[in-house]
């Protein structure tokens, strides 16, 4: 059922100043005043609902300083403060530089990703003191006029005062997909939003009272949910913790026993046994490398609204796109009006005398004039021909022509047409429509030619209609007299062809999925290059059974006459395939699709619906920005299973190490110093430089047990070649403690240098000098004797260093030999 059509008063410049569609009319109120406005914000009848992008100053800190390692290595450092001496508690130094630059990194994000929130953020219309007024949804107050328009959020619970063609989609709340028509006394709620039509709402409930506000403020929230990498380190860290508990207290034991009297020395060799257990910096890191992919994609004005979003686009294997507004602008142009043959002062014999209205162009110009001025909220479509032919109002007030609207009907995506009744100058009345040719039009009618031939340039076709039923009919397209093709270009975005050769090149598959005729759909996508553009389909035309509906979606590159269900059952479909899956959109139309993609990616200038379900937006609209984001994505991955590697290597050398010590009654071979240095030059500094690199190498699942794969044999390796070159040294001078921990550190040294000149793979000119750098570090520390001294390290002879060395080497072999297995193992 229909809304008797409301005209919108006009502002100068025809509609285009910003002003509401649905403004000051007539009769309507003009909404709360300024005082009135005071009064509910004085009593706290404001919709104040935090929306923020980010976490707060005070969750960050929590979230960086509070972290059960911290606290194991901050106990240790408290042990080390009590029984010395200070160069054994250096490692609680690092970690509070750690935490430091955690902190900063996700403050810098925090302020980045404000800034950008604030920029898309929505802002609902009102009408306050007789006129229409943009404010922030943190401004509107209890009993508010918010305008509604298609595309807009409902952001606070409220009642229906006035409706043409309302439609509200309130499957976000709901699950039910059907949009739901609104007549005034209808309630609405807060986190649906309009698909057709235009209305206002009076707001009666706001803040933490509404409805949904607190999908309205998730929506728009910087979270950590849960994503493979992040479950994945989680679950390696809930092992070692595991892990940890019974070796340290064995290890407690065992020195203690040892040591004998030296009760302080025991506790010094057991927090350096415990210590390199804890992966300290491999949470850190994770975060900073998220964090400052988030900065880096803010600075290309992309907002990041669920931080594993950057994770989850690297994965994508397939990307659907929206033809308008991803691969085309948003505006277009009316470039011809063809009128059709049939209907040039021709009508058919048996056509009612109502239909009998010769196609002249002017008159045809006039009634699309009028169509226009009865749409509250113009398409883009529809802009392109209020930019053509004006926008009637269509009072019946002489300046009109002598037409009036009766009734109007908004455009929809399901329908894919919009429709007026007119009573014409002449006082004849029936319906005009506006809207796909091949859906108003039976199959075969001699106009699709024509349409065709239009569409396989790249053009867009509507048809314009005219039939004595009425709009309220059940089928208003039938005996549909049709007068004319309105002819549309759109505008191809410039870097539209770069992105797609740039997502071929990476081996992921990008799918045009558009409501627009598969011919026109198909044309642009060819002019684009797109492999498959020239065999589009019709979505009308796939099977309903789910098998060859999937194998249809698989297969197929350009979908056309797509509805915004289909689009989402297209999605489901590949998903069902095992393909991880982006979908990009602007419009209402693409909400669901996005909703139910692996990663949402909505344009900035798109609904308000599609930025709130969306992971990533695209502030500025650029399609060019997509590549950007899979490039961070990789990088934070990448670079994170390198780290992680590392980190690992370090807990398994460790636990192996102290049940080496446990079951011979050996002192631990290092002091906390020892750990000290050997953790930051083979694992701190270089993984914070292997972290932020650039890294282009495809996503894959399986991250945990490919990290293992190294970690386990890796650290089995390096532990078992320290103890040994330990034990051989203690064999010829077991009084000598200081002089075996120095063998048994260059020897750990040495192979974890290797499992570093492993994991920096492939090598470039700085990540070789990132390692020759460390290696140089570690021998100043042996060859410079103040620092010799402070770290305890001195080589005693040549045998038992030269012996390491040659172990270390052995070792390394070994563990190129397993590298290498693990990786063809791991590729097939």
């Amino acid at each position: 059922m229909t809304q008797p059509a409301q005209q919108p008063e006009q502002a100068p410049g025809d509609g285009h100043d910003g002003a509401h569609p649905l403004g000051l009319l007539p009769g309507r109120r003009g909404g709360l005043t300024t005082t009135e406005v005071a009064e509910r914000v004085a009593r706290g009848d404001v919709n104040d609902v935090p929306v923020r992008s980010s976490r707060s100053t005070r969750e960050i800190v929590r979230a960086n300083v509070f972290t059960r390692f911290n606290a194991i290595i901050g106990v240790m450092f408290g042990i080390i403060l009590i029984v010395g001496p200070i160069q054994d508690g250096l490692f609680g130094l690092v970690i509070v530089a750690n935490t430091a630059i955690g902190i900063v990194q996700e403050l810098r994000a925090k302020k980045t990703l404000d800034s950008l929130a604030l920029i898309g953020e929505a802002r609902p219309q009102v009408r306050r003191d007789g006129t229409v007024q943009q404010i922030a949804t943190g401004e509107i107050v209890l009993d508010d006029t918010v305008l509604l328009g298609i595309g807009d959020k409902v952001i606070v619970d409220g009642e229906v005062t006035e409706a043409d063609g309302l439609e509200i989609d309130e499957s976000l709340l709901t699950g039910e997909p059907d949009p739901v028509l609104k007549q005034p006394g209808d309630q609405v709620m807060s986190g649906s939003f309009v698909v057709a039509g235009a209305g206002a709402f009076t707001a009666t409930k706001v803040g933490r009272e509404a409805y949904a506000a607190q999908l309205a403020e998730e929506a728009s929230r910087f979270t950590l949910v849960r994503s493979e990498l992040r479950s994945g380190i989680d679950s390696i860290l809930r092992f070692i913790t595991w892990l940890l508990v019974p070796t340290a207290v064995g290890l407690v034991i065992s020195q203690l026993a040892v040591e004998g009297r030296d009760w302080q020395e025991a506790v010094r060799r057991m927090v350096a046994g415990i210590v390199p257990m804890v992966p300290e910096g491999l949470v850190l890191l994770t975060s900073v490398a998220f964090a400052i992919g988030v900065i880096r994609l803010g600075r290309k004005q992309c907002l990041v609204q669920e931080l594993p979003a950057i994770e989850g686009l690297a994965r994508v294997d397939t990307v659907c796109l929206d033809k308008t507004g991803t691969l085309t602008e948003g505006g277009m142009d009316v470039v011809e009006l063809r009128t059709l043959p049939e209907a040039d002062g021709h009508p058919r014999p048996d056509a009612p005398p109502a239909r009998q209205v010769p196609a002249d162009p002017e008159v045809v110009k006039q009634a699309l004039g009028v169509m226009a001025g009865a749409d509250a909220r113009p398409n883009p479509s529809m802009q392109a021909v209020i930019d053509a032919y004006g926008r009637n109002g269509g009072n019946g007030d002489g300046a009109s022509g002598g037409w009036r609207v009766i009734e109007a009907m908004p455009f929809s995506s399901a329908r894919k047409w919009s429709g007026v009744q007119l009573l014409e100058p002449q006082g004849a009345e029936a319906s005009w429509l506006l809207g796909a040719p091949d859906v108003l039009l039976p199959a075969g009618h001699p106009a699709l030619a024509d349409v065709d031939e239009l569409g396989t340039k790249g053009l867009r076709v509507l048809l314009l209609g005219r039939t004595p039923v009425p709009l309220d009919a059940p089928d208003p397209a039938a005996d549909l007299q049709p007068l004319a093709l309105v002819v549309l270009q759109q505008r191809l975005r410039e870097d539209a062809a770069d992105t797609l050769r740039y997502f071929e090149g990476q081996r992921v598959q990008a799918k045009v999925i558009s409501g627009d005729a598969a011919v026109s759909v198909g044309a642009v996508a060819a002019h684009l290059g797109l492999p498959g553009a020239d065999r589009p389909l019709d979505a009308r035309s796939l099977s309903a059974e789910p098998t060859e509906f999937a194998d249809a979606a698989e297969r197929t590159t350009v979908f056309g006459r797509v509805t915004p269900q289909q689009k989402r059952e297209l999605v489901g479909a590949l998903q069902s395939r095992g393909h991880t899956v982006a979908m990009t959109g602007d419009g209402v139309n693409d909400v669901l699709a996005l909703k139910d993609a692996d990663i949402g990616v909505a344009m900035g200038t798109g609904s308000d619906a599609t930025k709130a379900v969306a992971q990533i937006v695209l502030l500025n609209d650029s399609f060019a920005t997509l590549p950007s984001v899979v490039a961070e994505g990789r990088r934070v991955i990448g670079n994170i299973e390198r780290v992680a590697g590392l980190f690992l290597v370090k807990t398994v050398y460790s636990v192996l190490l102290a049940l080496l010590v446990i079951f011979t009654h050996s002192p631990y071979p290092f002091l906390p110093r020892h750990s000290t240095v050997l953790s930051t030059l083979t694992i701190g500094v270089p993984a914070f430089f292997l972290a932020l690199a650039p890294n282009n190498e495809r996503a894959r699942t399986g991250f945990v047990s490919r990290v293992l794969r190294l970690a386990i044999p890796g650290g089995i390796i390096a532990g078992t070649a320290t103890f040994t070159a330990y034990a051989l040294a203690r064999a010829n001078h077991a009084t000598d403690l200081e002089a075996d921990t120095s063998v048994a550190t260059l020897t750990l040294f040495l192979v974890a240098i290797w499992v570093l000149a492993i994991v920096a793979r492939p090598y470039n000119w700085w990540r070789l000098l990132l390692i020759g750098t460390m290696c140089g570090a570690f021998a100043l520390v042996l060859t410079v004797p103040w620092l010799s001294d402070f770290f305890e390290l001195s080589l005693a002879g040549t045998r038992d260093p030269w012996l390491g060395v040659v172990i270390a080497l052995i070792a390394g072999v070994v563990l190129e030999v397993v590298w290498r297995v693990m990786r063809r193992a791991s590729d097939d």
